[in-house]
C-alpha cells in the first residue's frame, strides 16, 4: 500500500510511543528535501528521517547514515536555532490526512518558553515540512516555498499564516457503521474498490482492493460491511503486521497488514519504521543520483553506443580488407590479359588460371582508365587493404576496451551514492572524456576515496570500491599483499578486499555476495565470483582506471541478496 492515511496513522502512533517527551539534540539536512533529527527519548537516541522528496516522501525512524554537507542549508540553520534542545510534547495526525504535527516546547534567549508546531505533509510532489509559531500561526520557514503564482489556494512562505492543505471531504473510516457505509456505495455502478477510495478518508487503492477481496467471490450489500469492519477494526486497534511484498514481476510493495489479494514473496518486520527503512533503502538515493547525474548517465550510454557502432563499422572494414588477396588476383589476371582490354570497356572475362577446373573470372573495369591503369588500381586496392588490416584490428581492440570501460562505469552509476558521482565525473575529466568545469574547486591531493565498510557475521572487516577511483585505491594502495581480493568473474563490478589473510568460509561467501550485488549481475542468481591474494592482482601499465589482471584465483558461486548486504554494512 502507499503512504496513505492509515500508514500515516500507524507511523504517528509509533512515533508517539517512541518520541513523546523526547529532546531534539541534533538536526541535519543531508539533502535539499530531507531532514534527520536526533532525538533523545526514554534513555535512547533515535534518528528521525523527515522527507518531502517528490517521489519518496515519508517519515520514520532510520538506522541509515547520511552524509551531511559541510555548510548546512538555511532551513536547517533555522530549525537548529528554534528546535535544538526542545522537547516534543505531542505528536498527532490531522484527522485521517497525510499530515503529522509535532508540538514542540523550547526556551528562547531570555529563558521564556516558546511553542512551535512542525507540520510534515506527506503528499507526493506536494509534500512539505513547515515550522510554525504556535501562538500566531505564522510560518517561520518551510523546506519548500510555494508562492501565490504556484498555488491559488495557499501560500507557503516565511511570514505567511500557515494554512492546512485542502480538505478531502471524505467520510471518517472509524465513524462509519454498516448503514453509513452502504449509503456511500452504488453497487450498480461497479468498481467498488474505487468507490471506497473516493468516499472513505485514508484508504489507498491497495487497502480498498483488500477489503473487496475479503468479501469472497461477490461484493454486495451483505458481504461488504463485515469485510470492511474486520479490517477497519484491526486498524482501529493498531493491530499491525508490517510486511514487504515482492510480486512475481519484481514489484516491491509495503503494507501494515497482510494484503492477501496480492501474491508474492513476503518479508515481515518488527515495526513500521523498520519496514519503511528497508523498503526505501537505496530508492531515494537512486532518485537523487538520477537528478544529480542524468547528464553523466546520458553521456556514458552515448559513448557506449558510439563505440558499439564503431566496432560494427570496423568489422565491416576488416571484412573488406580481408579481400586483399582477391584484389591481387584480379590485378595479376588483368595484367596477363591486357591485350584483351581497350579503354572504355566496363568489364572483361578472362581465363582464371588460379582455378584448377579452368573456369573464368569477370573483372570490372573503369572505362575512363587505360587497361594498365585498371590493373594498377587493383594492386593499389590490394596494398591499401593489406596495410589496413593491422590498423583496423588494433582499432577494434581499442573500441572493445572502450565498450568494456563504459560498461563498467554504467554499472557503477547504477549503485553509486551521490558522493560517488563526483569521483566518476572527476575520473572522466582526468581521462579527457569531458571538459573540466570552470571555477571547479580542486581536491586536495591527499584526499583518499571513502570506501564502504562491511563486517561479516564472523566479525571480519571487508571493504568495497564502488567506482574506479575507489577500486584503484582499495586494490593498489589500501590492501596488504596477502589479504583476499574478490571480483565477479568476467563481469563488470566492484573490487572487494577482506582484511584477513585467511578468512573463514562464511566471510568469503558474504564478501562474494556483496561483490555480486555491486556488479552488473546484481539481478542474477549463481553469480561466479573470483578470489585471490592481493599479490596476484596487477594493474598493467597504461591500463584504464579500475582495470586489473589476476591469477591463482578460486571461483565461488553466490546469489546477490540486498538484505544480506544491508545487514553486513557498517
Amino acid at each position: 500500500m502507499s503512504f496513505d492515511g492509515f500508514m500515516t496513522r500507524a507511523m504517528t502512533h509509533e512515533l508517539e510511543t517512541l518520541l513523546t517527551s523526547g529532546r531534539i539534540s541534533k538536526i541535519y539536512q543531508p539533502y535539499k528535501t530531507e531532514l534527520v533529527f536526533t532525538i533523545r527519548a526514554k534513555g535512547k537516541n533515535h534518528h528521525l528521517l523527515l522527507s518531502a522528496n517528490a517521489n519518496f516522501a515519508r517519515i520514520h525512524i532510520t538506522k541509515e547514515k547520511y552524509d551531511n554537507p559541510s555548510t548546512p542549508p538555511m532551513f536547517c540553520m533555522l530549525l537548529r536555532k528554534h528546535l535544538e534542545g526542545s522537547i516534543i510534547e505531542k505528536i498527532e495526525q490531522l484527522d485521517m490526512e497525510r499530515v503529522i504535527i509535532f508540538h514542540i516546547k523550547n526556551k528562547d534567549e531570555l529563558g521564556d518558553e516558546t511553542f512551535k508546531k512542525l507540520y510534515v505533509e506527506i503528499m507526493g510532489r506536494h509534500s512539505n515540512i513547515s515550522l510554525v509559531d504556535k501562538k500566531t500561526g505564522v510560518i517561520l520557514d518551510s523546506i519548500k516555498h510555494i508562492s501565490p503564482a504556484q498555488s491559488s489556494y495557499r501560500t507557503v512562505m516565511p511570514g505567511q499564516v500557515y494554512k492546512l492543505p485542502p480538505e478531502q471531504h471524505k467520510a471518517n473510516p472509524f465513524e462509519l457503521d454498516d448503514d453509513g457505509l452502504l449509503k456511500l456505495i452504488d453497487f450498480n455502478a461497479g468498481k467498488i474498490d474505487r468507490q471506497l477510495v473516493g468516499q472513505v478518508a485514508g484508504l489507498s487503492p491497495q487497502l480498498a482492493s483488500e477489503i473487496t477481496f475479503q468479501t469472497g467471490s461477490f461484493v454486495n450489500r451483505n458481504t461488504l460491511p463485515p469485510a470492511y469492519s474486520v479490517i477497519i477494526n484491526r486498524l482501529r486497534e493498531h493491530n499491525y503486521q508490517p510486511e514487504m511484498l515482492i510480486t512475481s514481476d519484481g514489484k516491491e510493495l509495503f503494507s501494515i497488514i497482510p494484503l492477501e489479494h496480492l501474491k508474492g514473496e513476503r518479508k515481515a518486520f518488527q515495526s513500521v519504521s523498520e519496514l519503511l527503512d528497508r523498503f526505501y533503502y537505496g530508492k531515494a538515493e537512486r532518485d537523487r543520483v538520477k537528478q544529480q547525474a542524468h547528464d553523466l548517465e546520458r553521456f556514458l550510454k552515448n559513448e557506449w553506443q558510439k563505440n558499439k557502432k564503431k566496432i560494427k563499422k570496423l568489422e565491416q572494414t576488416l571484412h573488406k580488407a580481408e579481400r586483399a588477396k582477391e584484389y591481387q588476383k584480379l590485378g595479376e589476371l588483368l595484367t596477363a590479359n591486357l591485350h584483351m582490354v581497350k579503354r572504355g570497356d566496363t568489364q572483361v572475362e578472362v581465363i582464371d588460371y588460379y582455378d584448377e577446373e579452368g573456369g573464368t573470372a569477370l573483372i570490372k573495369l573503369d572505362p575512363q582508365k587505360s587497361p594498365s591503369d585498371n590493373a594498377q588500381a587493383y594492386f593499389k586496392k590490394y596494398n591499401k587493404a593489406k596495410n589496413s588490416v593491422a590498423v583496423v584490428e588494433e582499432q577494434i581492440v581499442k573500441a572493445k576496451e572502450e565498450v568494456q570501460y563504459f560498461d563498467q562505469l554504467i554499472q557503477q552509476m547504477e549503485s553509486a551514492a551521490p558522493k560517488d558521482i563526483e569521483e566518476i565525473r572527476e575520473e572522466l575529466m582526468e581521462e579527457g572524456y569531458i571538459r573540466r568545469r570552470v571555477k571547479q574547486h580542486k581536491k586536495k591531493k591527499d584526499t583518499k576515496p571513502q570506501l564502504e565498510q562491511y563486517i561479516s557475521t564472523s566479525g571480519v572487516e571487508f571493504f568495497v570500491g564502488k567506482n574506479n577511483k575507489q577500486n584503484d585505491y582499495v586494490t593498489n594502495k589500501f590492501a596488504r599483499q596477502d589479504e583476499i581480493w574478490l571480483h565477479t568473474k568476467d563481469i563488470p563490478g566492484s573490487h572487494v578486499v577482506i582484511r584477513s589473510t585467511d578468512p573463514d568460509d562464511n566471510t568469503l561467501l558474504e564478501a562474494a555476495t556483496v561483490a555480486a550485488f555491486y556488479s552488473k549481475a546484481k539481478q542474477s542468481s549463481s553469480v561466479p565470483v573470483d578470489y585471490t591474494k592481493i599479490r596476484h592482482v596487477k594493474k598493467p601499465n597504461g591500463a584504464k582506471p579500475g582495470y586489473v589482471i589476476y591469477d591463482n584465483q578460486t571461483t565461488i558461486f553466490v546469489t546477490p541478496n540486498e538484505d544480506v548486504v544491508r545487514s553486513l554494512r557498517k
